[in-house]
């Protein structure tokens, strides 16, 4: 029986459960991947300042995000196909962050529905929310996700087109599988995946199927997908949805000071700091560079968040350190998702936790709201 001590043994695990195409979409970037790289790597130049002859206990991780409590300042991130990486994945995954105490982040781009989600995790998830050409089914979204008492919007700001992802366009990526031979062969390899996968009627995009006229079929629904995302999206459209929605909001995709200013300007709640974890522009800086720029430059005025790249306890703590009040994990749950369903899921935000607040303790605290740049040995973390 494999030990589970980190979430790279997570990795390996899902790596030989879950479907090529699939396990390639989640973990995989732009182009030549570049940033999808420097994302995890630039964590790693960061040191910590080790402290002894402190007390080390009780230590506590508990913190808020957007005003809402959380046993450590870590989120689900909002991904796509969840579904594909385990059947009724999202509904999985959000049941074990309710129990853990931390926030799920829905995808619009999910297999199960707001709705689904709703009716078998609880209420008071997240939604996360993609801009479509067809307004009407973006209000009726919004809508959507009030009506399941969702606890927050975040607002998807740099995905109005799409990054070429060449292991997508190999695989011939699809929801659910295209019968090709390949993957037939592919397949046959993964019987625990299959027999779930048979189990459930989970298998399309369930925002969408259904909700949108003409799409009822795969076909009709990768025609709509690829004329929907919408390139004219702008600051008017986030004020736009800020007052359809009325709740808390979260900018998500912030790379650059000056567009953290302008979400300052449109009331937004929160921003986060990332790059789609290297899926889009391939050649941006990581998000944990950009990170103290947009602390610099915002940070007393809206709540920073932060994600791409983040593996481990240690990369929350450093992310902290440098300014971001939350973070957001997203391939590292896929990754528990994909090789033992909600029980990884579970356990990637235990092995996370745990990191977190023993690494805490080395650098001489036991309280998350104490930790600062204190904790990093000085010219070894990007500044502003």
């Amino acid at each position: 029986m494999t030990v589970i001590t980190c979430i790279e043994d997570l990795r390996r695990l899902a790596q030989r459960r879950v479907p090529r195409m699939f396990y390639d979409y989640a973990d995989s970037g732009a182009w030549t991947e570049s940033t999808y790289r420097a994302n995890e790597q630039d964590f790693q130049p960061i040191r910590l300042r080790q402290r002894v002859a402190v007390p080390m206990e009780p230590r506590s991780t508990r913190t808020t995000m957007v005003g809402q409590p959380v046993a450590m300042p870590v989120a689900l991130a909002p991904t796509g196909l969840t579904g594909m990486q385990h059947a009724d994945g999202e509904i999985l995954a959000a049941r074990a962050a309710r129990a853990f105490g931390v926030p799920f982040t829905l995808s619009t781009m999910s297999i199960c529905s707001i709705e689904d989600v709703a009716e078998h995790a609880g209420r008071g998830f997240w939604f996360q929310l993609y801009v479509m050409r067809d307004r009407d089914f973006v209000a009726r979204l919004i809508d959507r996700a009030k009506a399941a008492g969702c606890g927050a919007l975040v607002l998807t700001l740099d995905l109005q087109i799409l990054g070429q992802r060449h292991k997508d366009l190999k695989n011939g990526l699809s929801a659910p599988p295209k019968p090709t031979l390949a993957n037939l062969i592919n397949l046959a390899t993964k019987p625990r995946w299959c027999w779930n996968m048979l189990r459930t009627p989970r298998r399309q995009f369930g925002n969408i199927v259904g909700h949108v006229k003409g799409v009822d079929d795969m076909s009709s629904l990768s025609a709509w997908t690829q004329q929907q995302f919408d390139p004219t999206l702008n600051w008017r459209d986030v004020e736009w949805i800020k007052n359809r929605w009325g709740g808390k909001l979260i900018l998500k995709g912030i790379m650059d000071p000056i567009d953290a200013r302008l979400a300052v300007q449109s009331g937004a709640d929160a921003i986060v700091v990332s790059n789609h974890g290297g899926r889009q522009l391939d050649g941006a800086e990581s998000a944990i560079r950009a990170l103290p720029r947009i602390v610099d430059a915002v940070g007393g005025q809206i709540e920073i968040h932060m994600d791409s790249g983040i593996r481990s306890g240690q990369d929350v703590l450093k992310a902290r350190a440098l300014g971001a009040r939350g973070t957001y994990i997203g391939r590292a749950f896929l990754y528990g998702l994909g090789a033992m369903g909600e029980a990884g899921v579970t356990k990637a935000l235990q092995i996370i936790h745990r990191e977190l607040e023993l690494t805490m303790a080395f650098t001489g605290h036991t309280d998350i709201e104490t930790v600062d740049r204190s904790v990093l040995v000085e010219g070894t973390y990007p500044t502003a």
